[in-house]
């Protein structure tokens, strides 16, 4: 492999992780327009299991616009152990182990959940997106913040 294909390689798995951080981070901040931006146009997937299947990013950004987009709502998400394959120069996978952590600040309940997510990713004139991204739980832990 040249030394050009080598920083390649690199820089696209850079990007890719910073696709994800954005993505994430996104989700914790409410931003509806940067989460909508890290998924491809068209036909997409994204399956989080309970929550919904979408075929198109704008089903899930309006559904997560009605379920997280309230004050009251505090969320955490933390992605880690990416283990990124490209599988191109235009197409990637890549699993995330996620923590999550959830407080509805009326009610007091929490929510902390432990998952993975498997993700393919394409290079589109956007820049690296998420083309399909599905979402399993393994752990999860309900409760009551203290008053």
């Amino acid at each position: 492999m040249s030394l050009e294909q080598r920083i390649a390689r690199l820089e696209a798995l850079e990007a890719i992780r910073q696709l994800k951080h954005r993505y994430l981070n996104a989700c914790d901040l409410k931003d509806v327009e940067a989460i909508r931006d890290c998924f491809a146009e068209g036909q997409i997937l994204i399956d989080y299991g309970p929550l919904g299947v979408f075929e198109e990013r704008d089903s899930f950004v309006a559904l997560y616009r009605e379920l997280v987009c309230r004050d009251a709502v505090i969320d955490l998400h933390h992605g880690a152990n990416p283990e990124i394959e490209l599988r191109s120069a235009t197409e990637a996978s890549a699993r995330w182990a996620l923590y999550y952590f959830n407080l509805d600040g009326e009610s007091g309940a929490t929510r902390q959940l432990g998952g993975f997510y498997q993700d393919r990713y394409r290079l589109t004139e956007a820049g690296w997106q998420i083309v399909e991204t599905r979402f399993r739980a393994h752990s999860q832990v309900v409760g009551q913040s203290a008053p």
